[in-house]
């Protein structure tokens, strides 16, 4: 039999803070990547909400939204939490009754590996299109959430204020959903 880790998870199935830096050397972290969108009555995205947040280093920078899954947390639970954290308690996220992810996305802390860096941490990131339907405001650490086309979301100067790989997952998203070629 071998030991077990001196790791005691928090009722709420978060580490403390000492815990997860020892974790985040040691085990890559499972997170969710949402691209939150607004689509028109057939279905095909017409806007994509994208998060105006400051950086580590006071850099204004373009998000997704993004986060930890829970211990005992499922998927779906995790990206409905994260999407509340972020767009606000009446955004009517629409997650499928069988969430399949449109990428997996691996963040290293070691950048150019991979398109997705984490300075902190490994980190494997299940990504997925959400529709949004209700009322968005920007929530916790989020300055403003703003609804581009996909094409403007798309574009070079959008693309340049996205750090960490969080550009290239977005034009992933946009294929995946046929809006970028």
């Amino acid at each position: 039999m071998t030991d077990t880790a001196d790791f005691e998870p928090t009722p709420e199935g978060w580490l403390t803070e000492a815990e997860l830096s020892a974790v985040r050397t040691r085990l890559p972290i499972l997170y969710v990547d949402a691209v939150p969108v607004r689509v028109d009555e057939s279905g095909d995205v017409i806007a994509v909400g994208l998060l105006l947040r400051v950086n580590g280093v006071g850099e204004m920078t373009r998000a997704l939204v993004s986060g930890r899954v829970m211990y005992h947390e499922r998927v779906r639970d995790a990206l409905l939490r994260h999407l509340e954290k972020d767009l606000g308690p009446v955004a009517l996220p629409q997650i499928p009754a069988a969430p399949q992810p449109f990428t997996v996305a691996e963040y290293l802390p070691t950048p150019g590996i991979t398109p997705y860096h984490d300075p902190r941490q490994h980190a494997v990131a299940l990504a997925y299109v959400v529709p949004v339907a209700g009322d968005c405001e920007p929530q916790q650490d989020a300055l403003e959430l703003t609804w581009l086309t996909p094409e403007e979301a798309c574009a070079e100067h959008v693309q340049r204020e996205m750090t960490d790989g969080h550009a290239y997952l977005l034009r992933q998203a946009m294929a995946h959903v046929g809006r970028m070629a």
